[in-house]
């Protein structure tokens, strides 16, 4: 029987050749001599002569090739990117063609004649998907892309040094590539201060990752998953929220949304990223650059700034009518309960949008104006800038402005629905009695913040270099793990409920208290899972590591593979869907060093309500992350409105968060405090003591 593991000797150095030993163990593919490119069908003897050795993994010839012409058009060492429909449909049919392998054997063999044909990039996208989605190879573990295309993650200066390191010294006695804390801007640039949060490694892999799990286009059962349209809106409106409260942490105001598309972007960004497959630096966005008309006959893409209007002026027209106008020109309410996720269909713009041509694609096509601002007619022979790939747009400031507006867009709809009165707030004979946070050796309530170093493998990434892992070293955010103790007053039968925590900053950019109109939208999941409650007090501790919104620090950069469950088991499945999650540790803004005043809120909803029948279709399950990624073959695990109860406006008479509460809530005023000092990698740890150093720098 084969193995299964061996597809994913595909990911292995991306950009060299399929015949080239994969892996530490020099793995080769027998490749039949007709899979070769035509290059190296000439050479075939030699080829199977120089390059074998090791452990051979044995190719079953197909004697029919699918049609590959369309995803061919994309040259190997063009810029590819998702944003691009013309790049995205070659992607979606590649998927198709990969999906419809009848066998792994198949799949296998098919997957092997493509590497070298198709442009890496989409080739890695491709069948990064279609191993999440296929039954026969949902439990593989797929390896981290920050693993097979370091460039998009970290400085071009880093690979040179690690290429040097990988041919001079031997594998044992590398030693990591240090990289530099301020290497894209220093402070002169106000948006610096919070560059660790965009450029933030986890934070980058976490958006290409959840686009991993939720394409846009490709086979529709692979695209229509629950609830899609509703979670593309709440994953960022998250994002955003989490972003405002690390701005108000450096003192900084609220990101200012990108309302006026015609005057100057006062914003710059130069990522000082290589694009290896285009062998070209991603291009920088000067200060004030304006955004033009798009037309780009390389990429097959044309539009106006009037088009994104437009599409803007229909989709407000739709919200305030209630209703849209679909492809055969009925009306589709736009209602509370399923409003939301049309929106967010509609508006990305998926192939689940029920008129892309009247609504247009106004998010996509956003990320594409800014991200070819610097060459909008292609007459330089720029490729485009970081926003338009999913794993590069947050670290540019300019996105958070486009996803400002973007969200707004969704609040507008979320004002013309009803408030949630008491009676949706309630939980009847529950009432949240306290609520205290504390973590070892930490005054109570109060959360406290670092740096820490971690390593991430850069050898699955260079090409055409001797074998052995050679490590790159990042500097991240850490907080202290903490727990949640929540007591539970039950005065009824024994029952389900769930808890919800969030939390928020008190104060505005001004230092008055947050009116709970614009709180709201500042509030961060922190947590969500169901409790039992017997009759009388109730006693909940929670650890914060098992968040319903991250992910492990394994879990995102894989480091040294382990932690691993087995392969070919139902946990191992869950650990590649549950690759999309944001990082455990960026569950908590940086704070300030006399402590970040912020509000924990905490609520038990009626666990009745809350149920989804039919959650599960396969027994599978996968909680990590679940608030931000659902459940891999189920539906959204949560009957609410994602976001609840801060989705919507708040009822008369409710000016302050106190207002708001129902007995069924409780909220305890918390601190984070950062301290200015630096953990060493968590695998130099001596016993169970972290070495601490003081910082270089950074505030």
């Amino acid at each position: 029987m084969t193995d299964k593991n061996n597809i994913l000797y595909l990911f292995d150095r991306p950009t060299e050749p399929i015949f080239i030993g994969k892996g530490d163990g020099n793995v080769s593919f027998d490749v039949p001599a007709e899979y070769l490119t035509d290059r190296y069908k000439p050479l075939a003897s030699d080829i199977q002569n120089r390059f074998s050795g090791g452990k051979t993994i044995p190719i079953t010839k197909l004697s029919t090739i699918p049609d590959l012409s369309f995803p061919l058009q994309l040259g190997r060492d063009k810029a590819f990117s998702l944003f691009i429909p013309y790049h995205s449909k070659m992607a979606a049919k590649l998927i198709e063609i990969f999906m419809a392998a009848k066998s792994f054997d198949e799949l296998l063999s098919l997957t092997v004649y493509a590497r070298d044909r198709v442009n890496p990039y989409m080739f890695i996208y491709a069948l990064s998907v279609v191993l999440t989605h296929r039954p026969d190879t949902r439990s593989l573990e797929l390896p981290s892309h920050v693993e097979m295309f370091p460039s998009l993650y970290m400085d071009a200066t880093v690979f040179g040094r690690a290429r040097e390191e990988s041919a001079v010294v031997q594998t044992g006695s590398r030693t990591p590539i240090e990289i530099p804390h301020d290497y894209s801007a220093n402070d002169l640039d106000f948006e610096h201060r919070i560059s660790y949060f965009r450029e933030d490694i986890g934070i980058n892999l976490h958006h290409w990752h959840w686009h991993l799990v939720y394409p846009f286009d490709g086979p529709m059962d692979i695209v229509n998953k629950d609830r899609r349209g509703e979670l593309f809106y709440y994953m960022h409106q998250q994002i955003l929220a989490r972003y405002n409260m690390e701005r108000l942490s450096n003192d900084m105001n609220r990101v200012v949304r990108l309302t006026n598309w015609r005057s100057p972007i006062v914003e710059g960004y130069f990522p000082k990223l290589d694009n290896i497959l285009a062998n070209r630096v991603w291009p920088p966005r000067p200060v004030n650059a304006t955004l033009s008309n798009i037309n780009r006959e390389v990429e097959q893409i044309s539009f106006d700034i009037e088009d994104l209007e437009r599409w803007r002026d229909r989709i407000f027209n739709a919200i305030h009518s209630g209703f849209i106008i679909n492809t055969a020109g009925q009306q589709v309410r736009l209602t509370e309960s399923e409003g939301i996720n049309i929106l967010g269909n509609l508006i990305e713009a998926s192939i689940l949008s029920l008129n892309q041509n009247l609504y247009g694609s106004l998010h996509n096509n956003g990320h594409n104006a800014i991200s070819f601002i610097h060459d909008p007619d292609n007459r330089f022979l720029e490729n485009y800038g970081v926003m338009g790939d999913s794993a590069t747009a947050m670290r540019d400031p300019i996105f958070y402005r486009w996803h400002a507006y973007i969200d707004d867009i969704f609040q507008e709809f979320k004002a013309t629905i009803p408030s949630y009165n008491v009676q949706n707030l309630s939980f009847e004979n529950v009432r949240v009695q306290s609520v205290e946070v504390s973590a070892t050796g930490i005054p109570r309530n109060e959360l406290a913040t670092f740096w820490q170093q971690s390593d991430v493998d850069l050898s699955r990434g260079l090409d055409f270099l001797p074998r052995g892992s050679v490590f790159a070293r990042f500097t991240h955010l850490q907080h202290a793990p903490f727990n949640y103790k929540i007591t539970v007053e039950n005065n009824g039968n024994q029952r389900i409920g769930t808890v919800r925590i969030f939390i928020a900053p008190r104060y505005d950019e001004r230092g008055l208290p947050f009116l709970f109109r614009e709180q709201r939208k500042l509030f961060v999941e922190l947590d969500r899972f169901s409790v039992t409650l017997t009759r009388g007090r109730n006693e909940i501790t929670r650890r914060s590591i098992d968040s319903s919104v991250t992910i492990p620090h394994e879990v995102t950069y894989r480091n040294l593979d382990r932690n691993r469950p087995a392969a070919n088991s139902d946990a191992a499945a869950a650990f590649n869907f549950c690759g999309c999650g944001w990082p455990q540790n960026m569950l908590i803004p940086k704070g300030s060093s006399e402590g970040f005043q912020c509000q924990l809120f905490v609520m038990l909803s009626n666990g009745a309500n809350d149920q989804v029948e039919n959650a599960q279709v396969d027994g599978q399950t996968c909680d990590n992350a679940s608030s931000y990624c659902g459940l891999r073959n189920a539906r959204y695990p949560d009957a609410r409105s994602m976001g609840y109860p801060f989705d919507r406006t708040p009822r008369d008479g409710v000016v302050t968060l106190q207002q708001f509460l129902t007995p069924n809530m409780a909220v305890q005023d918390v601190r984070i405090r950062f301290s200015n000092r630096t953990v060493a990698p968590l695998q130099n740890k001596v016993g169970s003591q972290q070495a601490a150093k003081p910082s270089s720098g950074r505030n």
